[in-house]
């Protein structure tokens, strides 16, 4: 049995892990600010059977405090740290970019350093395919040089990817960095496009289209991503950094129609341009966390959407 300490435990991804390794015995760990990115009442709901669980203790903690985040390690002396607290979302940062260096950049160090000091055996931090910028280079390998990000979030991850190499440099801190490439499925937060688009249909109003349709992503199933990352808690490394994708791309006209699929209804589409700091393609080379991890996605788009769809139908 591992201690693990989940930052972010309420949010999409946390909930999602904690619940998978305290289905198998471990000790979580969780700690979340629960700010008002969305409605903390949501991220609540997120957590709510792990409450009940005996594997599972909740710490309402900042990770910008930093004093209150040593005493909390101080108290629970995890063995491995999973590292998912931010502030997310490219669009958001273009208004508050100091709120998002703030919260990923000194909150991240924060980790950092009580990494240094309690010496958990590794920590396995969150990053971002938006750290490859606009790189039509496709598919994006880890090796890519990723020296101009076009977002202040974009920007923040990469700095976040900076800060965990220095702390492995100089104190041997084991960190696994994961880059995510649009991770969607149940309790996805509810401003990204599956969940907002779902709504929408369903409301039977328009769904904004930003561009042609003919951006494309990533999108990668929950299910997958929590395998990729499980296989890190499980296994330390010196210093990585893995792409976590599904190594398949999706246009954002594709994704319409999955969706209206899925939903059984059409859309109507409010067209729109493409807005600063959106790129054109994500395409995840997942080879290294093949080899690696043994990291095998297996939910196909329509497959996930159809799975996506349910869940949201029985949401109260």
């Amino acid at each position: 049995m591992k201690r693990v300490l989940i930052t972010g435990v309420a949010g999409f991804i946390g909930s999602h892990l904690a619940e998978a390794l305290c289905g198998r015995g471990d000790a979580v760990i969780g700690l979340d600010a629960f700010n008002d990115y969305y409605d903390p009442a949501i991220k609540r709901r997120n957590i709510c059977t792990l409450m009940d669980s005996e594997f599972f203790q909740l710490f309402e903690q900042d990770i910008c405090d930093e004093a209150g985040l040593r005493a909390l390690f101080e108290e629970t002396r995890p063995d491995v740290v999973v590292h998912l607290a931010a502030r997310a979302g490219v669009r958001p940062s273009l208004e508050d970019p100091n709120l998002y260096h703030r919260v990923n950049v000194i909150g991240g160090q924060h980790i950092l350093d009580a990494c240094r000091e309690f010496k958990p055996s590794h920590l396995v931090f969150a990053s971002s395919s938006s750290v490859y910028g606009g790189s039509r280079d496709v598919p994006f390998r880890e090796t890519d040089p990723v020296m101009r990000p076009i977002s202040p979030y974009a920007a923040t991850k990469r700095m976040n990817e900076l800060q965990a190499h220095v702390y492995h440099h100089l104190y041997g801190i084991r960190v696994s960095m994961l880059r995510f490439f649009t991770v969607y499925g149940p309790r996805q937060r509810p401003d990204m496009a599956i969940h907002k688009f779902t709504k929408l249909l369903l409301d039977g109003r328009p769904i904004p289209m930003f561009g042609d349709g003919s951006t494309r992503r990533d999108y990668t199933y929950i299910d997958d991503i929590i395998q990729g990352v499980v296989h890190c808690v499980d296994t330390p490394f010196g210093y990585e950094i893995f792409n976590l994708g599904e190594s398949h791309t999706t246009s954002l006209a594709e994704l319409i129609t999955f969706i209206e699929k899925h939903t059984g209804k059409t859309a109507v589409i409010e067209r729109k341009p493409l807005q600063p700091g959106d790129v054109e393609i994500t395409y995840a080379d997942i080879a290294h966390a093949r080899e690696l991890l043994g990291y095998a996605p297996r939910f196909s788009m329509d497959e996930g959407i159809a799975r996506f769809v349910a869940w949201y139908k029985n949401q109260p």
